[in-house]
């Protein structure tokens, strides 16, 4: 690449997350520029940086825009600078020191890669937070292998469906052409989102081993209660509708729809139904840009049905077990 990646960083009331994500930045082997983008934080985690980390750029947003408003700022800046890739890196993440080397080194092989992620682990580095997201028939988006030990199963290079959005690089010139991140979905399965639209183009998604990072899985959201609830619910129909092709849309949709109802049983169960329902309305206000949205992806389309259908997982997503 002519010019050193940029690596955006979303922040909101990170410390002291996000202290140690930026010292794992000063130490990479391969140069690059820093942005936090900060949502809008109410901790001195501004503060801190501006302190500690005086060379990183900041932009302070004035309320929380989510994972995709944060990011989609810190991608802005960089498409404006001319950066060739933006690395996106979570608050609560750590990388390697070659983290950012091997994606880059990845991405430079070959001209059709528009994504390269890593092997993303929990914070001990035993056991996998994901090894790239994968797609199912009936609508649900999961990370492959989250809390299976690494005994060595994942260290081939290969294609995955989609990048996870907390450790991952994205080619601009790609998201010059797809666009960025959809800040409707504000957090959960934008990731998904965005790989499947590049997918859908014809850009390649690779896992690359070699790029290790190591990650305080959900530090953010499980301060929030509901909150991942709510996106859940209010994210999955619109990641379905907006990208699957007709002839698929229809095939899957019983199944999509089994799924969903199952999903609402569960949250009566849990006592979430208030937070379910609003989600639903949510997404029903939403559906006119949705289609909008369906209208532009499926028209850019080069992918072939058969092609697509191959990269779906049929049938339910494996169990995902206890964190160890």
């Amino acid at each position: 690449m002519e010019k050193k990646p940029l690596v955006v960083i979303p922040n909101w009331d990170g410390l002291p997350f996000v202290l140690d994500c930026l010292e794992a930045l000063t130490k990479q082997s391969l140069k690059h520029d820093v942005v936090i983008v900060d949502n809008g934080s109410i901790d001195d985690s501004l503060k801190a940086i501006g302190e500690k980390y005086p060379e990183a750029h900041i932009i302070a947003l004035p309320k929380n825009t989510g994972f995709a408003g944060g990011v989609n700022t810190g991608i802005r800046y960089g498409l404006e600078q001319n950066y060739d890739a933006v690395a996106l890196l979570n608050n609560d993440a750590t990388p390697d020191k070659d983290w950012l080397k091997e994606l880059v080194g990845t991405m430079e092989s070959d001209d059709k890669i528009g994504i390269v992620t890593c092997k993303l682990l929990h914070t001990g580095g035993k056991h996998f937070d994901s090894t790239g997201d994968f797609y199912t028939t009936r609508g649900i988006a999961f990370p492959r292998d989250r809390n299976l030990e690494d005994t060595g199963q994942r260290n081939k290079q290969e294609d995955v469906f989609s990048a996870t959005g907390g450790a991952s690089l994205y080619r601009a010139e790609m998201l010059r052409k797809i666009g960025l991140f959809d800040e409707y979905f504000f957090a959960y399965f934008e990731d998904v989102d965005i790989s499947f639209r590049a997918r859908l183009a014809g850009w390649n998604v690779i896992y690359q081993p070699k790029s290790l990072c190591y990650h305080a899985i959900s530090a953010t959201s499980s301060r929030l209660g509901s909150f991942s609830r709510y996106h859940s619910v209010k994210n999955l129909p619109i990641l379905y509708l907006k990208n699957l092709p007709a002839p698929l849309f229809w095939k899957y949709l019983p199944g999509f729809t089994y799924q969903m109802s199952r999903q609402l049983a569960a949250s009566t169960l849990k006592g979430l139904l208030g937070t379910h329902l609003k989600a639903n309305y949510a997404t029903l206000k939403h559906l006119p840009n949705a289609l909008a949205d369906r209208r532009r992806i499926q028209k850019a389309r080069t992918l072939t049905i058969a092609e697509l259908d191959a990269l779906l997982v049929h049938g339910l997503p494996p169990k995902i077990p206890p964190r160890a």
